[in-house]
């Protein structure tokens, strides 16, 4: 099959050739929900669009050569918010909305991702992470938030 993938680049305004860094191993990093709510016909969009990629992409390079991380959002403000409002424990809210949206994701017939990690089973790695990204000056603190410095990194 041709390999010859065009997407439009919205940083150039223009349609590119998409070049994988590694023929042999293409990766999609894809933000899944966060579980603080049942899923909504909007949820559905970026979810079918990213398995048409997911899919598109198996058919180019190969089924084995080709990972899909979806993640699942299981902490943050929004949850601790509605797990209060609803009473019910965070646990109880995020796993019984987690199982609705892989429910909704079955019905839309999309395919499992290659790995699908919560962010509460990487807590420690995310600090590190952001540690790292602020002690090497390419993230900032403001208000209590931390943000990635997009001008610093080429």
């Amino acid at each position: 099959m041709n390999k010859n993938l065009n997407f439009f680049n919205t940083l150039s305004n223009k349609k590119e050739r998409f070049v994988p860094i590694n023929n042999d191993k293409v990766g999609m990093y894809v933000c899944g929900p966060t579980v603080y709510d049942f899923p909504h016909i909007g949820n559905a969009r970026p979810l079918v669009v990213f398995d048409i990629l997911f899919r598109l992409l198996k058919r180019v390079y190969g089924k084995n050569k080709i990972t899909y991380v979806r993640n699942i959002t299981d902490i943050d403000d929004k949850i601790i918010e509605s797990s209060k409002k609803n009473k019910k424990s965070i646990k109880e809210l995020t796993e019984t909305i987690t199982k609705s949206f892989h429910e909704d994701c079955k019905y839309l017939n999309c395919l499992e991702p290659t790995y699908e990690p919560k962010a509460t089973q990487h807590i420690k790695e995310m600090i590190n992470m952001v540690t790292n990204l602020l002690n090497s000056k390419h993230a900032y603190e403001n208000e209590e938030h931390v943000y990635f410095s997009v001008s610093s990194f080429k």
